[in-house]
């Protein structure tokens, strides 16, 4: 057994490259063999959120607190709330964060294929966020 205590773990910002607006990443756990699920908790100021990205093997999101906005490419934004649980299926085009006026915390969980959890594309601009 092994207990991962809270504060020991040092909180990141999410890299530019990555996120619009300020965001906070909270590693919970890492892949460690033979298991290849990773989790983190973050946390989306208002107005934040991830650029376009796809999972290789999908992603789990469950809302923590706040208020948030998901989108899979094509498809409408879609407002979520703490206690919904939101799934990407492998390979789908979406981006996800903080709705205009409230911050948003989500765990997020997916897997590495081949030691990768993400591909990350352009960002999100202000019509697509605002959509």
């Amino acid at each position: 057994m092994e207990i991962k205590r809270c504060g020991t773990q040092p909180s990141g910002k999410g890299p530019a490259d990555w996120f619009t607006g300020t965001v906070r990443i909270d590693p919970l756990f890492p892949a460690q063999d033979p298991a290849r699920v990773v989790g983190a908790s973050v946390t989306f100021e208002p107005g934040a959120r991830t650029a376009w990205h796809t999972h290789p093997l999908g992603q789990t999101l469950i809302v923590t607190a706040g208020c948030g906005r998901v989108q899979r490419w094509g498809g409408p934004v879609e407002e979520i709330h703490p206690g919904d649980v939101v799934r990407f299926p492998p390979g789908e085009k979406h981006w996800h964060g903080a709705s205009t006026t409230t911050a948003m915390t989500h765990i997020a969980i997916q897997e590495q294929h081949d030691g990768k959890t993400v591909d990350w594309m352009e960002h999100v601009d202000d019509a697509q966020y605002g959509a």
